[in-house]
This record gives structure tokens, sequence and C-alpha cells, in this order.
């Protein structure tokens, strides 16, 4: 996927990395049938069936959402992961020759829903094509208007998040690591790509831990709001940062039975 117009280095990198994704989502699935060959100029809603996900093999996709283009698919990118709605239809349209291969999507989503790390690779590839528009969106609008959401680079010793502020955004490390405190004290490590700022995004409660880069980091940033609304779109997300959070939560069970045990 890439974007129409110019696109800052961060965003570029951000691309290549989301290409991969959708290979990997499909590994372990057979394709449902032979690739298709799709001619140059093609309109794509007649051509692609509802029950399936295309992976683009080669060629480019032009994607339009109520007549105005937004953004391109390109080799990797998956089609048919979002189910059009009335008030806001996805239009794909060939630019040129186009291959794709059909995958069963019930079949693809079952085996992506079977394993927490395939979980986490849809959420990254889901979040990561929400925030480059958001990005891109954001950079159109007037200086007054921008929203506080996108892409954000930040040196070794920056706050990331304050323990006890509102909770207004969710967090992806895309480079880099970091530290999380309570009370001056250090309970665990951030790592790359992990998502923080979850926990009080859902309980609408302060922030539990102040979150610290203990090198230089580029993080997406993802608005509560839009957060929530993909957790809600996108059940399997939501069960995955469950997991997510229960692993942590029993790591820092471990760490209190052993700090006790100590004592």
């Amino acid at each position: 996927m890439y974007l129409f117009g110019e696109q800052p280095a961060y965003a570029d990198a951000w691309v290549n990395r989301l290409q991969g994704i959708g290979p990997q989502l499909l590994l372990g699935v057979g394709p449902e049938g032979p690739a298709l060959e799709l001619e140059p100029g093609a309109d794509l809603s007649g051509l692609l069936n509802d029950t399936h996900l295309y992976l683009i093999d080669s060629g480019l996709v032009q994607a339009r959402i109520n007549q105005r283009p937004l953004f391109y698919l390109q080799d990797g990118d998956l089609l048919g992961l979002y189910q059009n709605r009335d008030d806001m239809a996805y239009h794909y349209s060939s630019d040129g020759a186009l291959r794709v291969v059909p995958y069963a999507r019930t079949e693809v989503l079952a085996h992506i829903n079977a394993t927490p790390a395939t979980q986490e690779l849809l959420i990254e590839y889901l979040t990561g094509q929400a925030t480059l528009l958001c990005d891109a969106i954001t950079r159109l609008k007037q200086p007054e208007y921008r929203a506080s959401n996108g892409f954000k680079h930040v040196a070794a010793g920056e706050v990331l998040i304050n323990q006890g502020d509102d909770a207004d955004h969710v967090f992806v490390i895309i480079e880099g690591r970091a530290e999380a405190f309570v009370d001056g004290h250090k309970v665990g490590d951030v790592p790359k790509d992990e998502i923080f700022g979850a926990m009080a995004v859902f309980t609408h409660e302060k922030r539990s831990a102040t979150v610290i880069a203990s090198e230089p980091c580029t993080l997406m940033i993802i608005p509560r709001e839009q957060f929530l609304a993909l957790t809600q779109t996108n059940p399997r997300i939501a069960h995955s940062l469950i997991e997510s959070m229960a692993r942590r939560i029993e790591a820092l069970n471990r760490q209190v039975t052993g700090l006790m045990s100590g004592q």
C-alpha cells in the first residue's frame, strides 16, 4: 500500500514493512484456485468474489472511497479484508495488468485466529494501513486543524506517556525500545512492535504507568476512538489484545512472587 502524492521517509519504511505481512498471514493456507489474470483498467467490483481474499501477485490496484482516489495496493497486499458498507464503499480498479491469487476468506480468517502470532500480524497490518491514511490526511489539513495521530520520532529518555495522564491514544513502537515505570520503579520493558497504552483506553482510567524511551524510537500513534472502532469491528483484534494483556499480567505476577519470596 502507498498513498497518492509524496510520502515522508518514515511512511516509506512502514509501507515496505506492511508489504511483507500479507504473504506471512497466508502461510499454511492453500490458494482456492489458479491465479486470476486481469486486464488493464479492469473494474474489480464485479470480478472479485466477496467470499475470497486475494493476494496481489503483480500489478497495482487503485482504491477509491466514495469515488475519491486515496491509495494504491501493490504486490503483497491483500484485497477483501474490508467488507464494503453502503455509506463508504471501497472501489478498486487496476491501473495495468494485474495478477491476483484467490484464497477462501473464512479459511484465512480461521487460520489467522488460530494463533496469537498471526493475530498480532493482522493487528499490525490493519492498524498500519489505517495510520498511514490518517497520517496522509493530517499532512493535507491546515496546521490549525491537524490531528495528533500518525508517526512520531522520539529521542532516548523522552517520556512517551505519564502515569496519571488521560488515555487519549494507543501506541506501537515501530523501531526502538522503551521501559515502563510505576511510582518511579521499573516494572518492565516495551519492545519493538509492542502495542502499549491500550489498557487505560479500554478501562477509561488514568495511565497506570510511565513509559520512557530507552533508545531513539519511532512510534505509531492511534487515537482512542479510532482504536476502539477497530477492535469493535474486528473481534479477533480484541481477543489478541486480551491475550497480550494476560501475558503481561502473568509476567508481573511472577515478578511480585519473586520479590515476596526474596524477603
